[in-house]
């Protein structure tokens, strides 16, 4: 069969491989709500990319759920669902500034055991390992992942990752645990953020920001980079 693909047709298949989940609303959300009829237009171009054998779908959710023709989740599991809350924070990021450098379940380590952080971003200039911590887990469970970030940090293997700034010094990026719960976790060498949702960190940093012009005036230029000093 010969077909053409558009870059929009290549796009979405790249970011349905990219996030291993994605339902039709944050397709709609993402590449489509500049149509007129954008509900209408995606369901058109997910139908031709199904029969196409370009992606997989699972109809146990509504709306439906593409996945990428390799997946190697079942159309039932869990794990969708998981997928699916990586994506909402990527998207809830889009609306504050594009993340750059998106991976998704990061395996910094290249080694089982190491830390595996849901999503890997820099967002505002500064670089994120993300957490999103769908259910309840024991303070002790939680210290546990805090540790194998302390163990990666003082290995120094972090200073050679591929996105580590190439004119400056290497950055440890910040954690951001996504939770509805507050943990009693914490370090003295990387900064842990805990938030409820990246709406809440935002809020949080402009706040923290309105804090600090009141305080003292600004001397220095701006880098563009964000700077989120939260407790």
């Amino acid at each position: 069969m010969s077909f053409r693909l558009s870059q929009r047709d290549k796009d979405i298949i790249r970011f349905i491989n990219q996030f291993r989940a994605v339902d039709r609303d944050s397709l709609v959300e993402l590449f489509f709500k500049q149509l007129k009829s954008p509900v209408n237009a995606c369901n058109s171009v997910m139908v031709r990319l199904y029969r196409l054998g370009l992606i997989e779908r699972t109809q146990q959710y509504s709306p439906t759920v593409y996945l990428p023709v390799d997946a190697k989740i079942k159309k039932n599991s869990q794990k969708i669902l998981h997928f699916l809350s990586i994506l909402d924070v990527y998207k809830q990021m889009c609306v504050h500034s594009m993340p750059r450098n998106v991976i998704v379940e990061d395996k910094p380590t290249g080694r089982k055991g190491g830390i595996e952080p849901d999503l890997f971003c820099i967002f505002k200039g500064s670089p994120f390992w993300i957490e999103i911590q769908r259910n309840h887990y024991s303070e002790q469970k939680m210290q546990g992942k805090i540790s194998l970030y302390e163990e990666f940090f003082f290995s120094d293997e972090w200073k050679t990752l591929q996105w580590q700034p190439q004119d400056r010094a290497a950055i440890f990026p910040s954690v951001i645990l996504i939770t509805p719960v507050r943990y009693a976790v914490a370090s003295d060498h990387i900064r842990i953020i805990q938030v409820a949702s990246i709406h809440e960190l935002m809020e949080k940093y402009k706040s923290s920001t309105k804090q600090q012009r009141e305080a003292k005036p600004i001397t220095q230029p701006s880098s563009g980079e964000i700077k989120i000093n939260l407790t």
